[in-house]
């Protein structure tokens, strides 16, 4: 059996953890909105045509903001054909995904979904095929009070009161040459300034991200971002990150250390980031957006990517996801809280069905796919400051890594509540691991809730008819004596959940 010890202490935190990290992403891509979000003909559709079962499953997973409406669709979209009375909106080729958008969804139904979901809603602007003008004119349509075209404008729609609309995107994938309106990194980095600029005269205290690399893989990764911040430096508080999990090798091992390169993406960024303000002796420090990310390896075939006739909706990146899909994800979010400092906004793509947590059935019903339970345990769980913990455990070889460690682990305290939730991810592929969390900084804690995500088979899914093959269970060997005792199968995610002991 291997052994991990791991030390807390509340004194020692790396960050407040910022509730934006548990956002998602819902793009104009496949059935993520038609037949995902939006069913008028389903059964549990409301009077807007908003799926009732897909809302009570995205209130459970805990999103806190989603990004909206894309993805490499924004990059050709015209804000202006998704508003006002439907029957009057244009039907358009999406160059993106080559596939006919209706429009019968836009800006104004995305904000009224929100609103029903509980989240706050995260803009992206065309910076493909448009620029500054139209960006302003969209921040006054959403933001703007009344008085002038863009703002009477969304009046006239139904919408007195302004949308209030606070991160943006300052479009998406600018570097990637897939993306429609590509972009070197001195093209971008001036029109997202510009765009930037007149958007904050628009709209006061806006929150603006701007490009990253589209991945850590692209010949231009690094300059790109230096380049893109010294030049809009001062205009942005955020640079994006993109990054997906593949598992090519079908090697659990080496899959599992594909969050190690996010480790080492974040990190590198963040040194970008602020080799760009020394240069400027500035103290201001950029935040990063993981804006995009998620498992993503079985759904990349030809006919997943596009289908031919220009279909509405098609059935495109619907990736069924398994039990070892579901411990990556975890350990993403482990990566993430432990970036608390610097990470504070982060968008799994997508939400439903298009590389998503939940699944449906267009007219059927709809599911948590295995890497649903991962994410809203850690939404719903993880509050208040992510401590520096001391972990000594094991390592393993994989690939590149000769030492990966075995154990992935966050603890998080809320200074509010005075609860302390343990997140652990044990990666050794055949043997138990002993556990010990030493947080005799807390005093008195008592052993509030304790589960555990393990199943024999790795490539185990969750379907329609079997929605509940992969789930959390009761963990069933863990005990609080001083110090927190628990025996980690091998490859199982787990989460402890502790409170002040009378409370």
């Amino acid at each position: 059996m291997q052994k991990a010890r791991v030390v807390a202490d509340r004194e020692f935190i790396i960050g407040a953890l910022d509730r934006r990290v548990f956002g998602a992403f819902v793009e104009h891509l496949g059935r993520c909105v038609y037949g995902g979000i939006y069913e008028p003909d389903h059964p549990t559709a409301d009077a807007q045509g908003f799926r009732g079962d897909v809302l009570a499953l995205t209130r459970e997973l805990g999103v806190s903001i989603v990004r909206y409406p894309g993805g490499n669709f924004v990059s050709g979209y015209d804000w202006r054909d998704g508003v006002g009375p439907k029957e009057d909106r244009p039907v358009r080729l999406d160059l993106a995904w080559f596939s006919t958008e209706t429009n019968q969804f836009g800006t104004n139904e995305f904000v009224d979904w929100c609103r029903k979901a509980d989240v706050e809603p995260m803009f992206a602007v065309n910076l493909g095929t448009a620029g500054p003008d139209e960006a302003r004119n969209f921040v006054e349509y959403c933001n703007h009070p009344g008085g002038t075209f863009h703002s009477d404008l969304r009046r006239s729609h139904g919408y007195e009161q302004p949308h209030d609309i606070r991160f943006w995107c300052l479009g998406n994938e600018m570097d990637g040459p897939w993306q429609i309106g590509a972009k070197t990194a001195r093209e971008y980095g001036r029109i997202a300034q510009e765009a930037a600029k007149v958007m904050r005269w628009t709209s006061e205290d806006l929150t603006l991200a701007a490009c990253g690399s589209s991945k850590r893989e692209m010949e231009t990764y690094g300059a790109w971002e230096y380049e893109v911040l010294d030049t809009c430096f001062e205009e942005v508080d955020f640079i994006s990150l993109h990054q997906y999990f593949e598992n090519g090798e079908d090697d659990v091992g080496y899959f599992m250390t594909s969050v190690d390169k996010l480790d080492s993406f974040i990190t590198e960024v963040v040194s970008i980031a602020d080799a760009v303000a020394a240069k400027r002796r500035s103290p201001k420090r950029i935040m990063l957006s993981l804006d995009e990310w998620n498992v993503w390896y079985k759904a990349r075939t030809p006919d997943d990517l596009a289908k031919p006739g220009w279909p509405q909706a098609p059935k495109l990146l619907e990736e069924i996801y398994n039990f070892e899909d579901a411990l990556v994800v975890g350990g993403a979010l482990i990566t993430l809280m432990n970036h608390a400092d610097r990470v504070k906004a982060a968008c799994m793509a997508q939400l439903v069905n298009v590389i998503g947590p939940i699944m449906t059935q267009t007219g059927g019903p709809a599911w948590r796919q295995t890497i649903f339970h991962p994410f809203a345990q850690a939404a719903n769980l993880a509050r208040g400051n992510v401590l520096r913990t001391v972990v000594d455990a094991g390592t393993y070889s994989a690939g590149k890594y000769d030492a990966a460690p075995l154990l992935l682990c966050s603890a998080v305290h809320d200074p509010d509540s005075g609860a302390v939730t343990v997140f652990a991810l044990n990666r050794h592929a055949s043997e138990e691991m002993a556990l010990e969390v030493d947080l005799r900084s807390f005093g008195g804690l008592t052993l509030k809730d304790a589960s555990v995500l393990h199943h024999a088979d790795l490539k185990a899914t969750n379907t329609a008819d079997r929605p509940d093959e992969v789930s959390p269970v009761s963990h069933p060997a863990c005990r609080l004596d001083g110090t927190l005792a628990a025996t980690l199968p091998p490859l199982s995610w787990n989460v402890f959940t502790l409170e002040p002991r009378g409370s």
